[in-house]
Parts: C-alpha cells; structure tokens; sequence
C-alpha cells in the first residue's frame, strides 16, 4: 500500500508540472509554422552575404581542428557591427599571414590593426584578440572553451558569438544565437511573447517555445532574411511571401 501511495503522488507531482490534462499548454506564436515555411522557401537559393561570406565560411576547413575552432572565433570577434564582407575580407588577409594562436601572439597590435581594419572598432577588437588568444593559450591549452559560459568569459566575446561558436565550431546547440536580424524579425513577426529590447531577451523569449531542433536553423535563416528582404529600414514586404500573415507587414 505505501508503493502505491507513493507512487500516486509521483504522478501528482508530474501532473502539477504540467505534464497533465489540465495543464496550461506552453504558448507559441499563432501561425509561426507557415511564416518559417516561407522563410524557408525564401532562402532556398542561399545567396545573401551570410551564406556566401558568413563566419562559417572563413576559416580554413583544412587547417587542425584546434586551429580551426580559434578562427572561428576570430572570426566571429570581427564580425560583431561589421558587415560580413569586411569580416570575410580581413580573415582573408589573416589567413594568408598563416593564422594561428602564436603568429596572432608575436603579432603587434599596429599591425593587426592594419590587417583588420575596416572591421568596426578595429581599435578595441585588436585589444580583445591579443588578450583572449593569451588566455587561449594558458588557460586552453591553444583550444578554446567548449561551453558558453566559459566563451563569454573571454574579452569580446559575446552570447551571440558564443552560441555561434558552439554550432560552428563544436558543432553542440547550447542555445539560440540572437543578432540584431534575429531580434529584429523575431519581434517584427511576434515570435515573442511580448516585446523585447535587447537580443539576450530575445534568445530567452525564443527558446522558451521554439522546438530544439530548430534552434541551430533559426539563426541562420533569419541573418540571411534579413539582408535581402526584411530590412532594417524600408523593408521589402511587397516582396515578402509572408507579407499577408506578417502581423506589422501594413504598418511598415
């Protein structure tokens, strides 16, 4: 008798989890399924400039994997308020010095500084590159960190970039990289429950309700809608095959 009572209040406890009937069912945008399904077909050709000169595209797939993973984070160190082009350009010149940890550490800043620029705020990503990859290289072991919360921890790393360097470089989905496009649409199309200011709110409103195997995806998808046609300014809605289930597409 006492198993079974226990085990009537196990599934009590599970029931008042929300794994029963009369739970409240976890929200989602109305009419999210649909708007993917045709930002999907949006980005079927994969021709915006992040699919052609995104981070994922500007490290060497050939060099070590240690040596890969730092220029994916180099690379995403650069690309924080700089256009992908300038960041593909200047990983190029990078590269061609023979990229690595130690030819970044006898490097000096005048002269990363003059292969980066015009990356935005070439200035303080020089200080941030030359400090992280030192604490790559004594903390690390000349890796770089396998969790988020490590990544931040480094000067100039952010949670996008941190997210990103998990998908890109550990190939691990630790959560959803929010940039400025993802936070834009996301609010544009009312995928979050309420407004938000900031990406952070963003991520933590998304994954909320945005099913797991769509959280790598997501960014990727978005970043390109967002150069080509759901703009900063002056949107392209007339081309936008949402622009009928977009809740701001008239107010635009």
């Amino acid at each position: 008798p006492r198993q079974s009572r226990r085990r009537r209040k196990s599934l009590a406890i599970a029931y008042e989890a929300g794994q029963g009937e009369g739970a409240e069912p976890r929200w989602e945008p109305p009419g999210w399924r649909e708007q993917l399904e045709r930002i999907r077909q949006m980005r079927s050709s994969r021709d915006a400039p992040v699919d052609e000169m995104g981070v994922h595209r500007c490290y060497d797939s050939s060099a070590p994997p240690q040596v890969m993973r730092y220029q994916v984070l180099l690379a995403l160190m650069l690309s924080s308020q700089t256009k992908d082009q300038v960041t593909s350009a200047a990983m190029l010149r990078l590269r061609r010095r023979g990229l690595t940890m130690d030819s970044v550490l006898q490097m000096d800043e005048e002269t990363l500084g003059q292969i980066i620029y015009p990356v935005g705020f070439w200035r303080n990503k020089v200080k941030y590159i030359k400090q992280t990859t030192a604490i790559l290289k004594q903390k690390y072991g000349g890796d770089i960190p396998s969790t988020v919360e490590e990544l931040v921890q480094l000067p100039g790393v952010g949670p996008k970039m941190a997210h990103l360097a998990m998908h890109i470089a550990w190939d691990s989905v630790a959560g959803i990289a929010v940039d400025t496009h993802v936070h834009r649409i996301s609010n544009r199309l009312k995928w979050v429950k309420k407004e938000t200011k900031y990406p952070e709110e963003t991520r933590v409103a998304l994954e909320e309700w945005l099913p797991r195997d769509l959280w790598k995806e997501i960014n990727w998808l978005l970043v390109g809608f967002g150069q080509q046609t759901c703009l900063p300014v002056n949107p392209r809605c007339s081309q936008c095959l949402n622009q009928d289930i977009c809740p701001v597409a008239k107010k635009l």
